[in-house]
């Protein structure tokens, strides 16, 4: 298990995912679902 840092803000979406749409895919539906840029770093 790596260290988070204390500021690290996580996000969590419960619900069926696609694993095959790999990182790029995947980053797409949080980005839509969260209203969020999953690469602002938090």
């Amino acid at each position: 298990m790596s260290p988070v840092p204390a500021n690290t803000r996580v996000w969590l979406a419960a619900g069926v995912t696609e694993m095959r749409k790999g990182f790029n895919g995947l980053s797409i539906l949080a980005q839509d679902a969260l209203e969020q840029d999953p690469f602002s770093g938090q």
